[in-house]
């Protein structure tokens, strides 16, 4: 998990002192924000995060996701701070269970190696099982196979396009998620999702629209696995096509706020030589997902550095020298501290 503060004021955010708790220390800040990047499956570990963050008393006021992290942000967001972790929980333990009656080759797959050592092969094994029950049997309250090929149904429509019907996650959220909760904006909830038509990343925030489980559900649209979601005329996919992480979206919010942002990084930019195949695989996503989150936080932390710089910058100049509107136009942009 890494942290990034936002400017704001002088004087707001400062450190807290070793005696301060953790609750404490964050309630010195203006916003707190949770960003929760896509990963797929890996997005459970998001919630021991969530956890722990609950424990020490710190709550958000902002969380903004992408795919997975879209859907553990909506489902923090549309409940009490006092529901938060319990809703996390009956999602991943309704989507992780196999629900269907002929799900019993892969359970018992899953029953015998827990009887076989720990070995590569046992891991690659279950891995394969758990993989090819998904593909054959969809995930409970997530999504589940069509039965009929996509070639046979004309082009263009979902069904072409896709391999899963997604209308059990649209049921899921529906129960899972209050969406009053959110759009009445005593919390803040943003995801991110890919506009097929532009290639660019839209940001769907329920401090400027009312959200619904369909802007959900456009930010998780992994192609071609999932259908496109349509929301006002406009086809959506899942947002990690573009940006994986919506930290820059968070920071560069007006007005600016003194700001402290939690991120979940869930993509290892260390690890271990791959000994087999799946281990290749996995090796690769994690340099490519790391990467792409590395060069986000690095670019975020220049511009911080360019913005406290030309704050000094004006602050050094004589009074007067500074045009009014020159001083006006660069003031949302001005940072006293990194």
């Amino acid at each position: 998990m890494s942290t990034a503060r936002a400017g704001g004021s002088k004087g707001q955010g400062k450190p807290a002192s070793e005696a301060a708790s953790p609750a404490q220390w964050a309630a010195r800040y203006e916003q707190v924000a949770l960003v929760l990047q896509g990963g797929g499956a890996l997005g459970a570990y998001q919630c021991g995060v969530c956890e722990a963050l609950h424990e020490a008393g710190i709550h958000p006021h902002w969380f903004a996701g992408t795919s997975i992290g879209a859907i553990n942000a909506a489902l923090l967001a549309g409940n009490a701070p006092e529901h938060r972790i319990d809703r996390l929980r009956t999602f991943w333990r309704e989507i992780t269970r196999l629900g269907n009656s002929v799900a019993w080759p892969f359970e018992a797959v899953a029953r015998a190696a827990a009887w076989l050592p720990p070995t590569n092969a046992v891991s690659a094994g279950l891995s394969a099982a758990s993989a090819i029950g998904s593909v054959a049997l969809g995930q409970h309250g997530f999504f589940e196979p069509r039965a009929i090929s996509p070639l046979a149904y004309a082009d263009g429509s979902p069904q072409a396009t896709s391999l899963y019907d997604t209308q059990p996650l649209k049921r899921t959220l529906e129960r899972l998620v209050d969406f009053d909760r959110i759009n009445h904006r005593s919390v803040r909830l943003a995801v991110g999702a890919a506009n097929i038509d532009t290639g660019n990343v839209r940001y769907f925030d329920s401090a400027l629209e009312p959200l619904r489980a369909e802007h959900i559900m456009a930010s998780a649209a992994l192609p071609p696995a999932f259908p496109a979601i349509e929301i006002d005329g406009k086809a959506y996919w899942d947002g990690g096509i573009v940006s994986n992480t919506p930290l820059d979206y968070v920071l560069a919010a007006q007005p600016r706020r003194d700001s402290l942002v939690f991120q979940v990084d869930l993509w290892s930019a260390r690890g271990l030589r791959p000994q087999t195949l799946m281990d290749v695989l996995e090796r690769q996503k994690d340099i490519q997902y790391s990467s792409r989150t590395r060069y986000g936080t690095d670019t975020v932390a220049r511009e911080q550095k360019l913005r406290n710089a030309l704050g000094q910058l004006i602050e050094s100049l004589p009074d007067g020298k500074l045009p009014a509107k020159l001083e006006a136009d660069l003031q949302p942009w001005l940072c006293d501290r990194v």
